[in-house]
């Protein structure tokens, strides 16, 4: 392979990756029957992105319920996010945190300069890659010695810096490897990123959307014997930032409720830390195993310190006996912090066997993993909000695929699952079987339409079940004694009847391969699917009715973890590239909707409309690329009451890719170019029983245009 084709710029189907994402046997996605996306890392560095989240906007059903002042990640699959609707894995490692405040319940931290790539399975149809799934699952992988080094070389490193606008975006990484031997690789590298405030497309300042992120990983890899591989992995990440809008009042003018709000601002240091050990073993004349076996440790800590109080306007926020500060606005230099540990095991093997014209894949396994959450607060909200405990997850699956001929493929499976959920007060858990079946024919070369149905199965998160107490005044009067003896605005009741969620997803879809359409050398791929998953059980944040408290109004006494009775999801998605080789054109997208069938209310986690339009040029021999991309979104309006529903906006991005030598590449980006203001979900912003107005001071816009100009630089040797 030449230098050019190993940088990337020759054309790549991304659908065409090997991918075991939808049934952990190896397939490329654009065959797989199951709505499957890959991005790539040439993708990946094309974009030069400022955060996890614009990594996506090719991939149909993905958005992000992302907080400009927080660089965690909250993604979203087909509507469904927060406490584990949607499975992250990292290396294969579970990524469970959850704290919850005025941002999502459900965040993940992975800076994208550590990612190899990215396989993204929508729906339930994933079941077997673990439990919780009924959202998707999406799978990452870290940089490993391959994305380094060429062929031929021993050792290489790369080095990457860039720079960007809006403002003062700064990115310096470097990754290298060195083959030691034939069967042993060291790999490793590093990462730092920072950036200051960022202006909206209004031209505003948003306060906190500055910070500094340090991360970095080590690999070891180990062949002892033919078809056996063990990997060592370790990765390590350092986020500085600042939580909290400070000096954005309420946007209601309610008076009473002005008086109840308050705004805090939370220096903020979380680490997280994932450990992995795989062993793989595969042998092109084993036809009786074909084994993977993970296992993993992740911990993310948070450790935060109150920096801004605007309940004591004097003194610089520090409290006095005059001024002794409340269980919201607290004081300068109060502490709070939030930890999840998780551990668990994922293993599985394939045995193949052939019966006439018949040829079968049996895949089995199980896995299990455990969340022991921790959480201190000296004021003791983040104790009744984020409660800590221990939930015990596990599960295990059979699956059978088979071809028939060129034509048929049947894939069938079943999964178990299992919960213990335990902490001081509460013991509970559940167990279910899920199947899953899915058909496909291929009449005619290219052409492939398949139908699918699978179910998930969702335990109940710790804090879906624990939560608890009196929910923080911020300064204003304690409206109600809760059953437990504290008291609050209002009262968090706790759930340990609440029953898991079950998705029943019904696909049908179709996936398009052809090659030399126009010319030799072009290719067409595409991906269309319909869908609609009903979730039995699916739990929700249920208020009581209001009562009046006067002088402040009416407002909600109680709030619980429920059941309701139903949820209704469905939608059509696309993705699709035509690549001539030396032009490229490409649509993906989705169109959604999702109610509450109780209330026959849409569910505020809806992205209606994502179309993303991509096309490009490939010039001077293919060393230069210009792209552009044109990503249209719609606004959610269908919404429960309380709520500010997101904008429809328009994001047009360029980019410029100019490999100047074989070892030497420039990038240059410009995002947001039409400088648009968009706010990219709906919010709690305005209540009639006062408990959800504050939430807007906690949201933010996103960017305003952002140029960006980079430098890659290898080096290698054999």
């Amino acid at each position: 392979m030449n230098a050019r084709a190993q940088s990337g710029a020759t054309p790549v189907q991304s659908l065409d990756t090997i991918t075991v994402a939808a049934s952990k046997t190896e397939e490329r996605a654009i065959d797989a029957l199951a709505p499957v996306s890959v991005v790539t890392l040439e993708q990946i560095q094309g974009l030069q992105p400022k955060r996890l989240s614009d990594i996506f906007y090719n991939v149909p059903g993905v958005s992000f319920q992302d907080r400009g002042d927080d660089p965690a990640t909250a993604i979203n699959i087909r509507g469904l996010q927060d406490f584990g609707r949607v499975a992250v894995v990292v290396d294969g490692a579970r990524q469970n945190y959850q704290r919850t405040g005025h941002n999502a319940n459900g965040s993940f931290f992975l800076d994208p300069e550590l990612i190899g790539g990215v396989d993204v399975v929508r729906g339930p149809t994933a079941n077997i890659y673990g439990s919780g799934a009924i959202g998707g699952v999406v799978s990452f992988r870290t940089k490993d010695i391959n994305d380094v080094l060429r062929p031929g070389e021993r050792w290489g490193v790369d080095m990457t810096g860039s720079y960007g606008t809006n403002k003062d975006r700064g990115l310096g990484s470097i990754f290298g490897g060195v083959r030691v031997d034939p069967n042993v690789d060291v790999f490793g590298g590093a990462v730092y990123r920072t950036q200051a405030n960022y202006k909206d497309g209004a031209g505003t300042e948003i306060g906190n959307t500055g910070n500094d992120i340090a991360g970095g990983l080590m690999k070891l890899t180990v062949r002892p014997a033919e078809g056996h591989e063990i990997k060592f992995g370790g990765v390590f990440q350092d986020y500085q930032y600042s939580i909290g809008q400070q000096n954005r009042g309420p946007t209601t003018t309610a008076a009473p409720l002005a008086a109840i709000a308050g705004t805090s601002v939370y220096a903020s240091d979380t680490k997280n830390y994932t450990g992995t050990m795989s062993w793989k073993y595969s042998k092109p004349d084993d036809m009786w195993f074909d084994w993977n076996m993970s296992l993993y440790g992740n911990r993310t800590d948070n450790d935060q310190v109150k920096t801004y109080n605007n309940r004591i306007t004097t003194g610089g926020g520090i409290c006095t006996l005059a001024n002794p500060g409340n269980n919201i606005s607290g004081c300068v230099g109060d502490r709070r912090s939030y930890s999840l540990d998780t551990i668990g095991i994922d293993v599985n093997n394939t045995t193949r066997f052939n019966i006439a014209d018949w040829r079968n894949a049996l895949t089995y396994g199980f896995d299990a993993f455990e969340d022991d959450v921790t959480t201190f607060d000296a004021r003791g909200n983040s104790n009744v909000t984020t409660p800590g405990g221990k939930r015990t997850v596990s599960g295990g699956f059979v699956q059978l695929k088979q071809n028939y001929s060129t034509w048929l493929e049947i894939v069938s499976a079943i999964r178990y699952d299992r919960y213990d959920l335990d902490s001081s007060k509460v013991s509970t858990g559940g167990d279910r079987f899920s199947p899953k079946i899915t058909v496909g024919v291929t009449p005619v070369a290219g052409f492939t339409p398949y139908v699918s149905y699978a179910e998930g199965y969702r335990a109940p998160s710790i804090t879906e079940t624990l939560i608890s107490g009196g929910h923080a005044t911020g300064g204003g009067p304690a409206l109600f004694v809760c059953p437990d003896g504290t008291s609050g605005l209002f009262c968090f009741l706790p759930n340990a009847g609440l029953r898991p969620e079950v998705g029943k997803n019904k696909e049908a879809g179709v996936n398009l391969k052809y090659d030399g359409i126009f010319s030799a050398t072009d290719s067409f791929r595409g991906k269309f699917n319909v869908f609609r998953n009903d979730v039995d059980g699916y739990i929700d944040l249920v208020a009581s009715a209001p009562v009046a408290v006067p002088p402040f109004g009416s407002f909600s006494q109680f709030f619980q973890y429920q059941n309701i009775q139903h949820a209704l999801i469905e939608g059509v998605e696309g993705e699709t590239l035509y690549d001539a080789g030396g032009w490229f054109v490409g649509v993906s997208g989705h169109l959604m909707r999702g109610k509450n069938t109780a209330t026959n209310v849409g569910l505020a986690t809806i992205t209606p409309r994502k179309v993303t339009t991509t096309a490009g040029v490939r010039l001077l021999d293919r060393s230069l690329i210009l792209s552009a991309q044109w990503s249209s979104f719609g606004a959610n309006t269908d919404l429960p009451a309380g709520y500010l529903p997101s904008t429809a906006y328009e994001l047009v991005n360029l980019y410029l890719s100019w490999q100047a030598t074989k070892d030497i590449t420039f990038t240059a980006s410009v995002d947001n170019l039409l400088n648009q203001y968009y706010r990219p979900y709906a919010i709690p912003g305005s209540s009639t029983d006062g408990t959800t107005q504050n939430d807007v001071l906690f949201s933010s816009p996103g960017p305003g245009t952002v140029y960006k100009a980079g430098l890659k630089i290898h080096l290698g040797g054999a």
